[in-house]
């Protein structure tokens, strides 16, 4: 159930009332602030009803979600977020030469980061591979084809943004053009901020081991766009031998991504390809090319990117011209 409450409010003169609606959604936190006439329950109705459309389609914590029985083999039916999602996922896993790809749930799974619990074991990952690769699908008539019923498909690196984009396309229809989606850190944000300036979003110094947790490295001032962080310093595992497992996994190795490269945050037009390229560059890492890919997603698309990485006891930006001191 989510909690509303009324934040801010400007001058008579501007005609303008802002409202924040704040609570849980695909289990994380959601805030929502927005320039609207709407009461708050109208608000935080919609986002319930948006966040439990998104879970009963892709979720795959959900055994009886959509994509949890695609998965199974019981349906090969496919909604129009799934569709969706496997259209955008596609021209992310071209773009980064496979390095990000959604059929990786067999990896993820075996790995204990998908619905599966860890067995503690090393899992067979030649056996594994296989099963994994996006050339092995495709969408046909809203259904999906897959070579061989053990592919299978994993939307965590984009769901998020994507129910993001999801909340601000009801917020637009119900005439809201002032806003700022935030779900787990994924934001999404439009117009201008109660003070009538750009929205500020904070980027989260990743904390693996050297920085202090929950702190801030960046205040970027954004709108009409959406923003995404990926990292490997909050989803990670020891083995019983001492090795880090983290929970970026690379489909074409099938094995965990563990580089000095601590988070990217992304900019883009969308929160949905945000998330997916936030997620690429992570699995990408330094030695793979990621921030070469970035300068030249900035070149070609517009996208910004802030890069953190590890340097030995300190760390390192690199990031957009405009995101500099």
């Amino acid at each position: 159930m989510l909690a509303f409450s009324l934040v801010s409010c400007r001058g008579d003169e501007t005609k303008k009332r802002y409202i924040k609606v704040e609570g849980e959604a695909l289990g994380t936190f959601v805030a929502v602030t927005c320039n609207t006439d709407k009461d708050e329950a109208d608000i935080a109705e919609m986002v319930s009803r948006v966040d439990s459309e998104a879970k009963a389609s892709m979720s795959i914590f959900d055994g009886g979600s959509l994509l949890s029985r695609i998965n199974r083999g019981e349906t090969d039916v496919v909604d129009r977020h799934i569709a969706r999602n496997i259209e955008i996922a596609g021209r992310f896993t071209e773009l980064s030469g496979g390095a990000y790809d959604v059929t990786i749930k067999p990896l993820t799974e075996a790995w204990g980061f998908a619905a599966k619990e860890r067995n503690g074991e090393e899992p067979n990952i030649d056996s594994l591979l296989q099963f994994v690769g996006f050339e092995k699908i495709r969408v046909e008539d809203a259904r999906l084809i897959r070579d061989d019923e053990r592919v299978q498909l994993d939307f965590n690196s984009i769901a998020k943004g994507y129910t993001v984009d999801l909340v601000a396309e009801e917020l637009e229809s119900m005439g809201t053009d002032d806003y700022l989606v935030n779900i787990g850190g994924e934001i999404r944000c439009k117009g201008e901020n109660p003070k009538g300036e750009n929205w500020s979003i904070a980027i989260e110094t990743p904390y693996d081991g050297n920085f202090e947790m929950d702190s801030y490295q960046k205040i970027v001032r954004l709108t009409d766009c959406g923003l995404a962080t990926s990292g490997n310093y909050r989803r990670f595992y020891y083995t019983d031998d001492g090795r880090k497992v983290a929970h970026t996994i690379d489909p074409r190795t099938g094995r965990s991504v563990i580089s000095d490269l601590l988070s990217a945050t992304v900019v883009a037009p969308t929160c949905a390809e945000a998330d997916a390229a936030a997620t690429m560059f992570m699995a990408m890492g330094s030695e793979g090319g990621a921030l070469e890919l970035a300068k030249r997603c900035e070149r070609e698309y517009g996208w910004k990117y802030y890069f953190i990485y590890a340097d030995g006891e300190q760390y390192r930006i690199e990031c957009s011209d405009e995101f500099r001191d």
